[in-house]
């Protein structure tokens, strides 16, 4: 799987993904930025945006691996039906959280691949994304993936 192309504004948006992780939990999302870095990381990220059904703007590799899907279809897909439909409401409720609190650090739930497949996220990390100037872009989350 390639890294997809990343234009400049949205280069600008990754790299809101590592400067607000950072900011907003004092620690860093990796050991050093780069689209390298962030796409071939680890642990599976993904990041939405703030329209009123949010669509994902990114999925890293791993993310990509465990929703089986290309980067042009995840970034298509609205980020409530990353969830089974009866686990919608208690996401809805995190992201509520994360938007009040700035970031959750333990959030724990189901997720559902293109293919129907299901598995289980634990120890999230889910923050805002928030520029220098205070203002919210989104949000993202970066979790391990299963086994």
């Amino acid at each position: 799987m390639s890294e997809p192309e990343v234009p400049g504004a949205a280069d600008a948006r990754l790299a809101l993904i590592v400067e607000s992780f950072q900011r907003l939990t004092g620690k860093p999302l990796l050991e050093a930025y780069d689209l390298q870095a962030l796409w071939n990381a680890p642990f599976a990220v993904v990041a939405h945006a703030t329209e009123d059904d949010p669509v994902f703007f990114y999925g890293n590799r791993m993310a990509l691996r465990l929703f089986e899907m290309s980067f042009d279809d995840f970034t298509r897909l609205s980020s409530r039906l990353s969830a089974e439909p009866m686990g919608r409401e208690a996401r809805a409720a995190l992201l509520e959280k994360v938007r009040r609190q700035g970031f959750v650090d333990d959030y724990s739930g189901m997720r559902i691949s293109s293919t129907n497949k299901r598995f289980m996220i634990t120890n999230a990390t889910v923050w805002n994304l928030i520029d220098a100037e205070g203002i919210c872009h989104g949000q993202a989350a970066a979790f391990i993936a299963p086994d």
